[in-house]
């Protein structure tokens, strides 16, 4: 009896207790998600379409100069690489010097397989003079009028190597290499007065006669081959020829040719390195390298600027949508929401509206360097890290100008938002 009278007693101030709790539990602001954030921060985009459009616009605008100038620069880039690489930026040279008596050295016949093993040097090739033999179109010709065409063995290789083209016919491979055929320089075929290379044309070397497989155009890197007649290395053989390289060409990364100057010497005659000449790099590399130092600087610079501007066009853009949106802040405060959730809100929707811009600015800057270098017949060029580079840039601007008026707009009391006009 006395416990139930004091159940009865008990148990309404144990349920006022817990209406009371439960109300205050409910009136506990929640905690938006990632989806209610990005919803809420659109709300501005939403309303103010035209608003929005124009600043992200402005922004688009800031991020397709900077993608612009770095993708046209970066296409006209790629043709000066193109044309300064014609002209032997990277091609280094050896070839025997003298011996300390006066004599002429020799190249060891291991020199070849000693500097490919240089690792920076990505192509090599040579050839190899064949001594005490002349080169004429009929066997009539007296044996004094050479008229200065020298006869060289080739590997395979060489064209790729010096990048030399064929006018007529074909170069050397593997299987023509061991026959009597070769391929005349531009100015060797012209002074024996062949104008077309096939089966029927044919030259006398030494002894043999060859069989004129093709005719090369004038070979800017390697003028020396223009007056030459050149044949496979087993064919060679047949002749006086030696096996020993008298020229070997490397092909290497523009950043190390120094390096591999520096120690093709004693690569290639370990023995004597003071009896092997090296070539010197071309002047057109320090160009090419001078010209790539002032490209990175105007990229730098200009794409700086660029989003400098964009970023204060958000931060303005954002200042006045806080002055004007005091009446919602004021609402939005009195119906509960925190600081929090205000300062969320706005610096949500200048993310949004940064990145708007930066993704629109990456696609008009890749459509106008396309469209320009398409006009000057440049490869398109357009580096990954100017597009991710330009988005994630104006995220980060668009954070940091967002951040004052998100700030601003939550230290707003709701009394204060509301009584203003």
């Amino acid at each position: 009896m006395k416990g139930d009278f004091a159940h009865r007693v008990r148990t309404p101030a144990a349920e006022t207790y817990g209406r009371r709790a439960q109300s205050a539990r409910e009136l506990k602001p929640r905690a938006l998600g990632l989806r209610d954030v990005v919803r809420v921060g659109a709300v501005g985009l939403r309303t103010r379409p035209t608003r929005a459009f124009l600043s992200a616009l402005g922004i688009a605008i800031g991020i397709a100069a900077m993608v612009s100038v770095v993708g046209i620069s970066s296409s006209s880039r790629a043709d000066l690489d193109g044309q300064l690489d014609a002209l032997g930026t990277n091609l280094l040279t050896v070839a025997p010097g003298t011996r300390l008596t006066g004599e002429q050295a020799q190249l060891p016949l291991t020199a070849e397989a000693m500097v490919r093993r240089i690792a920076p040097v990505r192509a090599e090739s040579a050839v190899g003079k064949v001594d005490d033999t002349s080169v004429y179109r009929t066997s009539k010709i007296p044996d004094v009028e050479t008229n200065g065409i020298i006869a060289y063995a080739a590997r395979t290789n060489l064209l790729d190597t010096i990048g030399a083209t064929v006018r007529s016919g074909k170069w050397i491979d593997a299987a023509t290499g061991s026959f009597p055929a070769t391929v005349l320089g531009s100015s060797a075929a012209d002074r024996l007065g062949i104008t077309k290379a096939g089966p029927d044309t044919q030259v006398l070397i030494g002894n043999i006669w060859f069989t004129v497989l093709g005719i090369l155009d004038p070979a800017a890197l390697a003028p020396e081959l223009d007056s030459a007649a050149l044949m496979g290395w087993p064919a060679a053989g047949r002749l006086s020829f030696d096996g020993h390289p008298t020229t070997i060409y490397t092909r290497s990364d523009d950043a190390q040719v120094p390096a591999v100057r520096s120690v093709l010497g004693a690569t290639a005659n370990p023995e004597a390195p003071n009896e092997v000449e090296v070539s010197r790099p071309s002047d057109a590399l320090a160009a090419k390298q001078a010209a790539g130092q002032a490209f990175t600087g105007l990229l730098l610079g200009l794409g700086a600027v660029a989003l400098l501007v964009g970023g204060v066009g958000v931060a303005n853009i954002m200042v006045i949508s806080v002055l004007e949106r005091r009446a919602e802040i004021g609402l939005r405060r009195s119906l509960g929401a925190t600081r929090g959730q205000i300062r969320t809100q706005f610096l949500t929707e200048s993310l949004l509206l940064s990145a708007l811009g930066g993704v629109g600015g990456a696609a008009l800057g890749s459509a106008v360097t396309a469209a320009y270098a398409s006009y000057q017949n440049w490869l398109t060029v357009i580096p990954v890290w100017a597009l991710a580079g330009g988005v994630v840039a104006t995220l980060v601007i668009g954070a940091l100008a967002g951040l004052y008026p998100a700030v601003r707009a939550s230290r707003l009391s709701p009394t204060e938002a509301l009584a203003t006009p």
